[in-house]
């Protein structure tokens, strides 16, 4: 859901120089006081987590950053042979997909994650929340009222809600299947005959990313825009004038993950990883110093963000969504197109 930085540090290229430097000191890209991690996730949640891990456990880790659709193509490469020990972010449908690439490990700290973001499967374990939210400009919005989903059909909204493409943007795709869940169900012909009242209303305005959608009401462009948590949270913080509405109907707050690759060399600070990641400790980091959710309740949250309990939580059919998600892409067209020939 998230735009990660590509590569910080290291470019494909060098990336590549730097794992056969790291396999001519060892046979796989690991020694016993070293963590080879692959993250696509953002400075701030590396920065939070990473040099806190090395300093506890006097474990170096050699990180590498690219994005996730990269990564698990590589980790798919490498499967035989693994360079990595762990993969520190992405979300849920790229692990559903390649249980086959991780050892299977459920860490003590688990009881202690909320029920529904445990790690059920054996494999991959949730660390952070993102959920799909409003971002509002009140200069831009005035006296009208955005408070739900429902309210985005009002007429004098046409044309200044900002949206993503849910045929290539996964913040857009998760807000697509948000409004249907709290719509009336995925299937439910209610729930789609709102998606369509609500690209109606949004008239053609479609964003060609994620970043594009909070940026356009942030910069005054337009009153609206379906977004997620992170960044609007982040704007806030950063005094941007702009709002977070956590839709009345509910909200669904989807997983980051992280997960042991199978075969990794270093299994036992692996392990330690994943328990430090969804910690007490380091999720009160995670969500004091940064925007990221924590996956614990028993932690404070960021002041820019309402707390889990106060929000209408909705849960995701994660695994339907993940086995559907063509169908919906391509109703969703299907849609969009009529709407642009009226």
């Amino acid at each position: 859901m998230k735009a990660f930085k590509k590569l910080v540090g290291l470019t494909l290229v060098s990336m590549s120089m730097f794992l056969i430097l790291v396999g001519c000191s060892q046979d796989n890209g690991s020694s016993p006081d070293r963590l080879v991690i692959y993250s696509p996730n953002s400075e701030g949640l590396i920065n939070s987590t990473i040099p806190a891990f090395e300093e506890k456990y006097g474990i170096q880790v050699d990180l590498i950053q690219a994005g996730t659709g990269e990564l698990f193509a590589k980790l798919d490469s490498e499967k035989d042979s693994p360079v990595a020990d762990i993969v520190f972010g992405g979300g849920y449908t790229q692990y559903s997909m390649h249980i086959d690439l991780f050892e299977e490990y459920v860490s003590p700290e688990n009881d202690n994650v909320i029920a529904a973001y445990q790690n059920t499967t054996g494999f991959y374990t949730p660390y952070t929340l993102d959920g799909s939210v409003l971002i509002t400009n009140p200069d831009i919005l005035g006296d009208i009222e955005v408070n739900s989903y429902e309210d985005l059909l009002n007429p004098e909204l046409k044309g200044k809600i900002s949206s993503g493409d849910p045929s290539n943007s996964s913040s857009a795709f998760a807000q697509l299947t948000n409004m249907l869940k709290a719509k009336g169900g995925y299937e439910s012909e209610e729930a789609w005959a709102y998606v369509e009242a609500l690209y109606t209303n949004i008239d053609g305005k479609i964003s060609s990313s994620s970043s594009n959608v909070y940026r356009a009401v942030a910069d005054g462009e337009m009153a609206v825009g379906l977004s997620y948590e992170d960044p609007v949270a982040k704007l806030i913080e950063d005094g941007g004038n702009v709002e977070i509405v956590y839709p009345e109907e509910g909200v669904v707050f989807l997983p980051a993950s992280a997960a042991i690759i199978k075969g990794a060399s270093n299994q036992e600070y692996a392990e330690k990883f994943i328990d430090f990641i969804i910690s007490q400790e380091i999720q009160n980091v995670l969500s004091t110093t940064t925007t990221n959710r924590p996956v614990r309740e028993d932690v404070e949250t960021n002041d820019v963000m309402k707390p889990f309990a106060e929000i209408n939580a909705l849960e995701e059919d994660m695994d339907f969504v993940s086995e559907n998600r063509q169908d919906f892409v391509n109703r969703y067209n299907d849609i969009f197109v009529k709407t642009q020939s009226n």
